[in-house]
């Protein structure tokens, strides 16, 4: 893993780079040569720049985008640090779990930022890319937007609480059919289900969210922030409990066999034989 005790972004390893316009924080993951995937680094600037925005007074609304042709293709397996060690099975489970616990804390942040979050989603939106879109307060998607939760497939828990945020907005039931078969979904299947509030030509995606934006960033800042607080005490009730088991669920999976199994398929692009420890 990362040093987590770094506050500084190193030259040329930003994951996500920040702006501000007229009251708009533009947050954008830039690592389209990446498809912008996911890892323990991205995860730390995701807090930093949380933090960065919270007391910012210039910002009133966080557009949160990516460059490039996919919003996160979910994790960057090529990431150093990806997989963690442990000097027993024990140990390494014991390592992931905080790990894991660590991200939720990061994605925390971000989430529960006073101000809201718009996120325009273009492309790819995968595993960890998916759940973070999930993250925001209102999604905008582009008509090429594509929506998935693959990690049965490869051995593996959903980790970062994607599923039940999927579940709060568009049921129990979905939220088990899309994190148990991986399948992916479209951009108007997504809206249909409550999880994109607006869909947009790819061309006018950018235009469409910092509409968005900035009709609330001319809004009363008092009212914005009370506004969404009180919406999230609502919606958020039990998401705390509900994440500590995910943590755990995560761990544990990360650790078995038919984890190590799932991704030697994919990058032999075989069919898993999982066998269940």
């Amino acid at each position: 893993m990362i040093d987590t005790l770094d506050t500084e972004i190193p030259e040329g390893e930003a994951r996500l780079a920040l702006t501000v316009e007229d009251g708009v924080g533009v947050l954008t993951l830039c690592r389209p040569e990446k498809l912008n995937g996911w890892s323990w680094e991205a995860s730390r600037q995701l807090g930093l720049m949380a933090d960065r925005i919270r007391f910012d007074e210039r910002v009133r609304v966080v557009l949160l985008r990516a460059e490039g042709r996919a919003f996160c293709a979910g994790i960057d397996v090529t990431a150093p640090g990806g997989g963690i060690t442990g000097r027993t099975a024990a140990e390494r489970m014991q390592r992931y779990d905080e790990g894991i616990r660590w991200v939720h804390e990061r994605f925390a942040v971000f989430a529960r930022l006073p101000q809201p979050v718009v996120a325009a989603v273009q492309g790819y939106c995968l595993g960890f890319g998916f759940e973070l879109a999930l993250m925001a307060d209102i999604r905008i998607a582009a008509t090429d937007a594509v929506f998935a939760l693959p990690e049965a497939g490869i051995g593996v828990a959903v980790d970062a609480g994607g599923d039940l945020r999927i579940a709060r907005e568009a049921g129990a039931g979905w939220a088990k059919y899309l994190a148990l078969t991986g399948r992916r979904i479209d951009a108007s299947t997504a809206e249909r289900l409550g999880l994109v509030q607006v869909v947009t030509d790819p061309d006018d995606l950018d235009r469409t969210a910092r509409e968005t934006a900035d009709a609330i960033a001319s809004a009363a800042p008092l009212a914005v922030r009370a506004i969404k607080r009180n919406i999230d005490a609502y919606a958020d009730q039990g998401l705390t409990a509900a994440l500590d088991r995910t943590a755990l669920s995560a761990a544990l999976t990360l650790t078995s066999d038919d984890a190590r199994e799932g991704y030697a398929a994919k990058a032999a692009r075989r069919t898993p034989r999982f066998g269940g420890g």
